[in-house]
């Protein structure tokens, strides 16, 4: 078991000398709420001195579940989790105790839970005639072999703003590790080749079991209650002041010595405005930019509203205070195209067996031991994922969610019609059904609720180097950005861990903690790994 850590190291500008700051978190995101977390533990700062705004009702982000058996269990998304990477995640969550059992930790639970259902995906491709491919093999042709070996040998400096279609040919696009990888980590071939190259490296291990996701980890419910849940909990009890259904409209900013220092922070509550002031010592935590700004959901007989970043003010407040400041990143290169950046969810809650019985018997996983399965051919390019159950806490016996996603919602079907983003629940479930040729009987109890997001993938768009902040830019005295679109190196965008790790650099930055941050773990060095991938390419 995970010792709970109690004592936090030493941090020179901490309460340990008198002198505690008092944070405030723009954001109530994963990001913010790492912050606060590593700003008790490693900086000693009481948690009565923290204070995190969201504009939503509830805590979390991105990393979202709700809902219930009655009116259909909702979440945008999930993220992949490995115990071979993700080092800061684990290190926080080595220190945070469980909900169900706090004699262990959130991480004892979760490497507990993953010996008894370890991933072994038997059904990741189906084609059009409904046929499990045989994906052991990757498909490449030798000129896809020396294009991938030249894209991932190249540096980022050469790659720049390049797209991965400028690395790799057509043909390329319709192998099967295309397929896997790219639904695996929701890729599109116009996206970045520097974060495709990224995840080349940073996943090195996962590319020889790609066809079965055997590294993949999961947690006991949703990440919702599985990591926000016990997160918040421990900083309630430590403390942590959360305002909800609060906008942050604007910064208050100074110049001090050539330093930009945050003095006030414009909120809007209750349909009121304030200034909340903010001393020359006091530290701002600001998550710029959200893949989740502007979702919109729908239901059995409702589309999703098309909303933009001006229905949602997270892109809005990053543009406002980035104006002007290079420093603080460039906003327009991730949220100028949604065509390029969106996709759709959507999450199932089934009140009989039916859908998942036959799913299973298709698969040949029980739910939960399978990952994603991709139908290659459908002109979305759909896939779904039964999670262990019950996924969400308090979730009835007789009731089942599953989820899936659409890489292409702009497409027309292949059995309705209409472009998924014109589809509500029902649609989308009989487009589903036609691709597995089930009978509708077998989602006759279901409740389809679909997600659209315009900027789910922003983060994924070309890039040059600066158009991301430094987690504490070299120009800033008290703000530090907690998000995706902050530039740290090696690391990879689209994950928990990214979202940590910044938020453990900036808290370790700004309070100058002695306290070794977790070295990212460089699989790609070893030669061992490095033969399986060679394997797997020429299989």
């Amino acid at each position: 078991m995970t010792q709970l850590l109690s004592t936090p190291p030493s941090a020179k500008n901490s309460a340990a000398n008198g002198s505690a700051p008092k944070a405030y978190m723009v954001g109530g995101g994963i990001g913010s709420l790492a912050a606060a977390a590593f700003l008790i533990r490693d900086g000693k700062v009481p948690g009565r001195n923290i204070t995190i705004y969201e504009a939503m009702p509830v805590l979390g982000g991105s990393l979202d579940g709700n809902g219930n058996p009655k009116s259909g269990y909702t979440m945008r998304g999930g993220r992949m989790l490995t115990t071979d990477n993700y080092e800061c995640t684990w290190d926080l969550f080595k220190s945070i105790p469980s909900l169900s059992s706090p004699d262990q930790t959130v991480f004892d639970e979760t490497i507990a839970f993953n010996k008894l259902h370890q991933s072994d995906s038997k059904a990741r491709l189906i084609d059009r005639h409904r046929a499990n491919l045989d994906v052991e093999s990757m498909g490449f042709s030798m000129q896809d072999r020396i294009e991938l070996l030249k894209l991932t040998e190249t540096d980022e400096e050469k790659l720049g703003t390049s797209r991965i279609t400028d690395w790799l040919s057509p043909q390329f696009f319709q192998t099967n590790f295309w397929f896997m990888w790219s639904t695996t980590f929701a890729f599109q071939p116009w996206h970045s080749a520097v974060e495709f190259r990224r995840y080349l490296h940073r996943f090195m291990m996962e590319f020889s079991r790609i066809e079965t996701l055997a590294g993949v980890k999961r947690t006991v419910y949703n990440q919702f209650d599985s990591l926000v849940k016990p997160l918040v909990s421990w900083l309630k009890a430590q403390g942590v002041n959360f305002v909800v259904n609060c906008t942050v409209t604007d910064f208050e900013l100074k110049t001090d010595q050539g330093k930009v220092v945050v003095t006030g922070l414009h909120h809007q509550r209750d349909g009121k405005t304030e200034i909340m002031t903010i001393a020359d010592d006091d530290l701002v935590f600001f998550q710029n930019g959200s893949m989740t700004d502007a979702s919109s959901f729908g239901s059995m007989t409702s589309a999703p509203q098309q909303l933009t970043k001006d229905d949602s003010g997270g892109w809005l407040l990053w543009e406002k205070l980035a104006h002007g400041r290079p420093e603080f990143g460039n906003p327009a290169a991730f949220n100028s195209s949604i065509p390029e950046s969106f996709w759709e969810s959507f999450t199932v809650t089934v009140k009989d067996t039916a859908f998942f019985d036959k799913m299973e018997a298709f698969s040949g996983n029980k739910a939960g031991t399978g990952g994603l399965v991709t139908f290659k051919d459908s002109n979305w390019m759909l896939s779904i994922v039964l999670a262990y159950q019950p996924h969400y806490i308090n979730q009835p016996a007789d009731v089942q969610v599953f989820w899936g996603y659409a890489l292409h919602p702009d497409r027309i079907g292949d059995f309705v019609p209409k472009s998924m983003t014109d589809c509500n629940g029902l649609e989308i479930l009989q487009e589903l059904c036609g691709h597995l040729n089930f009978d509708q009987s077998t989602i006759a109890s279901a409740i389809c609720i679909p997600c659209r997001m315009p900027y789910i993938t922003s983060m994924f768009m070309p890039r040059a180097y600066g158009d991301r902040p430094l987690p504490v830019p070299k120009n800033s005295k008290n703000l530090a950005f907690v998000s995706q679109f902050v530039e740290i190196p090696d690391d990879v965008v689209f994950t928990v861990e990214y979202s940590i790790r910044v938020a453990q650099m900036a808290v370790y930055e700004l309070l100058d903690i002695d306290r070794e941050i977790p070295p990212i773990l460089h699989h790609d060095d070893s030669i061992k790994v490095k033969l399986d991938a060679v394997v797997k390419a020429f299989k």
